[in-house]
């Protein structure tokens, strides 16, 4: 599933008129590059989610025939649902039991996806949060096994403990993809608009929420102006 429904709020004057994800990074666009390197990565049956601007991302998906995947849209234009409400509305794309690829369609980076759906399917984890070492005000806190137990906001004091433990924590920031296994919407919130976080961090008590750390060289958040260029300049060193 890419996630592609954002306003792009922090990109205007550049999404006033375009949606985020028809932003260009080189030749591509940010949605582009998502699909195919999910398309790379064996990934071709895809759902997106959709709100602002929705019926120009449905135009180019028609006009670039799907880029060859099977790509299904999740219509959230009438009310913009966060990540968590937008993975339990499109629900119903994952119809059978394998693991889903979460990705943040602003994501632009030279991670091996092949190597994650591998790591997750060999894990015990209902959902595996990819990670990066950077840089943030708000973290998630792992275990030295990579099991998550708590989030914190460092700029404004704010903790929230999804299992208290005496162990010693490691700060990650959280990179904008993730597995999971269908069975994690069971668990979901019954609100229909939620952060996945507050989902992970309800049930990381219970069930394994686990990390994998990304440490390849290229990636960038092209939801910030000042990281588009950087994004570009990935993306034009990639063949996908």
């Amino acid at each position: 599933m890419i996630l592609a429904a954002g306003l792009g709020t922090r990109m205007r004057p550049l999404t006033d008129n375009l949606p985020k994800a028809l932003l260009p990074i080189g030749k591509y666009t940010l949605l582009e590059f998502a699909i195919l390197k999910l398309k790379h990565a064996g990934f071709d049956q895809i759902i997106i989610n959709v709100h602002h601007f929705p019926h120009l991302i449905t135009s180019y998906l028609a006009e670039h025939k799907n880029f060859g995947c099977q790509i299904e849209i999740s219509d959230e234009s009438s009310r913009l649902l966060e990540t968590g409400g937008g993975i339990k509305k499109a629900a119903w794309f994952f119809k059978d039991e394998k693991a889903v690829l979460i990705y943040n369609v602003d994501i632009v980076g030279d991670l091996d996806l092949q190597l994650l759906y591998k790591y997750h399917n060999e894990s015990n984890n209902i959902a595996t949060l990819v990670l990066r070492r950077r840089q943030t005000t708000r973290y998630l806190l792992f275990n030295n096994q990579m099991q998550l137990r708590a989030w914190q906001n460092v700029a404004t004091g704010e903790q929230r403990i999804a299992l208290q433990t005496n162990e010693t924590l490691q700060a990650f920031a959280f990179s904008g993809i993730h597995m999971i296994n269908p069975a994690l919407v069971d668990y979901m919130q019954h609100d229909d608009t939620f952060s996945v976080i507050d989902t992970y961090l309800n049930i990381a008590g219970k069930l394994n929420v686990g990390g994998y750390v990304d440490e390849s060289p290229l990636w960038a958040d092209a939801g910030k102006p000042r990281s588009l260029e950087d994004a570009s300049k990935i993306a034009a060193g990639m063949k996908l």
